[in-house]
């Protein structure tokens, strides 16, 4: 490991949260892409079943903040524990549902009530957070090896869950899925020396959302689009490999997509770069958005491979960028919540994105799914050049998860971070 990566883990306890956050982040990528499989080996209806990962990812838009929100009030282990066993409870009765014929409407009660689940990456980033809220550069570090265990997650995750479902029996995956979301959860929170402290809802003005900064309200709508773009893909790749009679391979070509990320997002963490963070946020939007287009002339899987590793290779440092812009525009006493709102808002786009395309694809093919990843590509980059200047001004009232002391608080956090 270089040693950047390795001088972060220095810090007691940083390894053992670290490698619970890898246990519990695994279903990030398993649950969706397993249901898909799952429904579409029982049924064949790729319309119902991105409709059923869409409200999976809806749910778990409008619940995931709510949860984080109580967490940053009264502490990870209160929280977390009771919401992860209501989240593998409603996923245990929904794979019944399905393995034994149960109305549709049952399943979709049961996505809606596991969208419940805990955003366990941001539960790690706001511990190393706390750890590193005074050291920029380490922080930064920690931030990129976040964005690589994420990316780690994509690339076996969907191998795993699609795997299990198609060679094992259809509920595999996200049955395995659910018991590595309990195992992490209960690791992370039983490590009790790094769990950031409480701010009860005295404090800070806790009773207002986090969602109120105008610079996060900018990341969370970019965001939005940005999961459509990871929602489209997934469908499309699963059904284009369909149509080319090797369906499991879709697994094998979306790894490839994410190896691509895990490998910018390692490079990025050693960098030492210079310049504002929100204008190279902006550009790592635009370079996503482009790297669309190569995906719909695709004509085969090993093209299709090629074009999305090149794809992938803009994501960790887009990610990555955007963590340090919550920091600099959101309140200390709310960072879970912050942090969360970007996985809402990609939850919120996965929703869409994959239900639009599941009707697109059932109407006109395989292919034509990609044509609703360039235009998510297009609305980010639209988006995120309408908000530019929101995120250069300075965040107002409460006291943000960095310092900053004069000028733009994001300015200064582009400057050290970068």
């Amino acid at each position: 490991m270089p040693s950047p990566y390795r001088a972060i883990f220095a810090a007691p306890g940083t390894l053992g949260f670290s490698a619970a956050g890898l246990i519990g982040r695994l279903p990030i990528s398993m649950v969706g892409v397993g249901i898909l499989t799952m429904i579409s080996e029982i049924t064949g209806r790729y319309a119902m079943a991105s409709a059923l990962t869409g409200t999976l990812a809806l749910a778990a838009a409008f619940i995931g903040p709510q949860v984080s929100r109580l967490v940053d009030q009264y502490g990870q282990r209160r929280v977390l524990r009771p919401a992860t066993l209501v989240c593998v409870a409603s996923v245990a009765v929904l794979l019944a549902a399905a393995a034994n014929g149960w109305p549709d409407w049952t399943l979709f009660v049961c996505a809606g009530v596991a969208g419940c689940v805990p955003s366990v990456g941001s539960m790690v980033r706001a511990r190393w957070t706390v750890i590193y809220r005074d050291s920029p550069r380490e922080l930064h570090t920690a931030y990129s090896f976040e964005s690589v265990v994420d990316e780690v997650c994509f690339i076996f995750g969907p191998i795993i869950a699609i795997g299990l479902s198609t060679t094992w029996f259809p509920e595999a995956g996200p049955l395995i899925a659910a018991l590595c979301l309990l195992v992490g959860v209960w690791l992370l929170t039983a490590q009790r020396s790094t769990e950031p402290e409480p701010h009860p809802r005295e404090e800070h003005g806790a009773r207002t959302s986090a969602l109120r900064s105008p610079g996060l309200q900018v990341l969370t709508a970019t965001f939005v689009a940005t999961g459509a773009i990871f929602g489209s893909i997934d469908v499309s790749t699963l059904a284009f490999a369909g149509e080319q009679g090797h369906k499991s391979a879709a697994s094998f070509i979306l790894a490839v997509w994410a190896f691509g990320s895990c490998l910018a997002g390692i490079v990025f963490g050693l960098l030492h770069l210079k310049g504002k963070t929100e204008r190279r946020w902006v550009l790592g939007v635009c370079a996503m958005a482009v790297s669309m287009i190569p995906l719909l002339l695709a004509g085969n899987l090993p093209f299709l491979a090629v074009a999305l590793f090149v794809s992938g290779l803009a994501i960790a440092p887009t990610m990555i960028t955007t963590m340090a812009l919550i920091e600099a525009h959101v309140p200390r006493a709310k960072l879970t919540e912050g942090m969360t709102w970007i996985s809402t808002g990609l939850a919120v786009g996965v929703a869409v994105g994959s239900s639009v395309t599941g009707l697109v694809i059932d109407a006109s093919g395989a292919r034509s799914g990609y044509v609703v990843s360039i235009s998510s590509g297009v609305a980010a980059a639209a988006v995120a050049f309408a908000g530019y200047r929101r995120l250069t001004k300075p965040a107002q009232g409460e006291e943000p998860a960095t310092d900053g002391d004069g000028d733009s608080r994001t300015h200064q956090q582009g400057d050290r971070v970068a």
